[in-house]
């Protein structure tokens, strides 16, 4: 509950009867002071008067006394300057350099006790739908507004990361965004772990042979191991690029990432990773995976074709190696797929690069795609339509997104804004 007294502190939740410290002085809050999420005290520059008397300094905020002594405050110098201990229970008296601090009991009004659990205890999704009604439209907006950004810089961190482990190289950190959104939520992982492992230099120098780059990306899969298909059903196309691939893996001494690393349960045949890696195949040999052309796309119609994309040859009759369909099939990336690559992958990289260079325009064509953009349709995203709040754009459904991950899972309601709303409400 300690949070729950922060919150209420920092909200000015007073009970109507004057405050007074502990032994007895009149304390009028002016300001509470901007609060602290990092070590130190919990509100930094706060001006409260204290018997009549102006104090501007820190304060410190637990649920009792006796926490100032089993956090070790005592002789710790970023306590110096705390001019008010604020407490649910005062069970003992506190000093700091073995001067006395003066101690304010406030108590939790109980009907905020009473929203906050349950909050902590709903059983519905959102949790907070019965304050939903009465948000003001402005604390919406400018809630998912925040919501989308703390999205990106969330996906940028992640790119980020990919810039540093390759030095600096867009082309690569490109790939592997791109690669790992093909995995379509069930096989992101694996799909990073694969396109890490890509040897781009020798594709590169390999990329007018259309067979040897098909060998390495299957062969980097792990899906050309031994044990990846059946003996009765390893054909021509399949042996061929096994040989291929062990020429190859020895030529640049490569090591693919295992086959366990692959998820195929309940999935549908288009949704294989076979599939997806012949349609990232596809992109490839085109030549439109590069990340100049990203760069240089300026509508929504000039992004979904740079990464259109089909299958062809072999993969056009098999979802796996060794088993014919009956029909030839050139299994192109569907619209919904297209945008959500859209939404995960180009949106985030033109965002990051702007940032990384200092283009905000770039930054804002991130945020132009994300709001010309469908609404993403998901779970998430319905349940926060069954409540009043509808996503116009896939910059909405972002946001609630965030919002549920972010926020909702860790029941983080007093960093909410409709958390806070609903707690605070009359």
């Amino acid at each position: 509950m300690e949070l729950l007294l922060h919150f209420t502190w920092q909200q000015r939740l007073f009970p109507l009867t004057p405050l007074v410290t502990t032994d007895g002085r009149s304390v009028e809050v002016i300001d509470p002071g901007l609060h602290n999420s990092d070590a130190g005290p919990d509100f930094f520059n706060a001006k409260v008067k204290i018997g009549g008397t102006l104090w501007v300094g820190n304060v410190e905020v637990h649920t009792n006394s006796s926490d100032w002594l089993k956090h070790q405050h005592e002789g710790d110098e970023r306590y110096g300057n705390v001019v008010l201990h604020v407490v649910e229970h005062a069970d003992c008296a506190i000093t700091i350099n073995g001067n006395p601090i003066p101690q304010l009991e406030l108590p939790i009004p109980e009907e905020i006790k009473q929203r906050f659990e349950q909050l902590m205890k709903a059983d519905k999704y959102p949790p907070c739908y019965q304050a939903l009604g009465n948000l003001p439209r402005l604390t919406i907006n400018q809630w998912l507004t925040q919501l989308r950004a703390e999205r990106l810089e969330q996906k940028m961190e992640r790119i980020e990361t990919y810039l540093k482990q390759n030095g600096n190289d867009w082309e690569q950190t490109f790939f592997i965004t791109i690669a790992r959104n093909f995995g379509f939520g069930l096989n992101n992982e694996a799909f990073e772990l694969w396109a890490k492992s890509m040897p781009l230099a020798a594709m590169r120098k390999h990329a007018d042979d259309a067979f040897q780059v098909e060998a390495l990306f299957f062969g980097m899969a792990g899906l050309l191991d031994n044990g990846a298909v059946c003996t009765d059903k390893q054909d021509a196309h399949f042996k061929a690029l096994c040989k291929e691939f062990d020429f190859l893996k020895h030529k640049f001494e490569l090591k693919p990432i295992s086959l366990g690393q692959w998820k195929f349960l309940r999935m549908r045949p288009q949704n294989f990773p076979q599939t997806r890696l012949a349609q990232l195949l596809h992109l490839f040999q085109n030549k439109q995976l590069q990340f100049s052309h990203l760069l240089e796309a300026q509508s929504i119609e000039d992004f979904k074709a740079l990464l259109s994309t089909h299958v062809e040859g072999y993969w056009t009759t098999h979802f796996v190696f060794g088993t014919p369909t009956e029909h030839p099939q050139k299994r192109a990336l569907q619209n919904n797929s297209l945008c959500l690559l859209l939404i995960n992958a180009v949106a985030p990289l033109l965002f990051c690069y702007g940032r990384y260079h200092n283009q905000p325009e770039l930054c804002e064509k991130a945020f132009d795609l994300l709001e010309q953009l469908k609404a993403e349709d998901n779970w998430i995203v319905r349940s926060w339509a069954e409540v009043g709040i509808t996503a116009k754009n896939a910059a909405d459904s972002q946001a609630l997104i965030q919002l549920k991950h972010a926020y909702c899972e860790r029941k983080d309601c007093l960093r909410c804004r409709f958390g806070r709303f609903y707690l605070k409400k009359k």
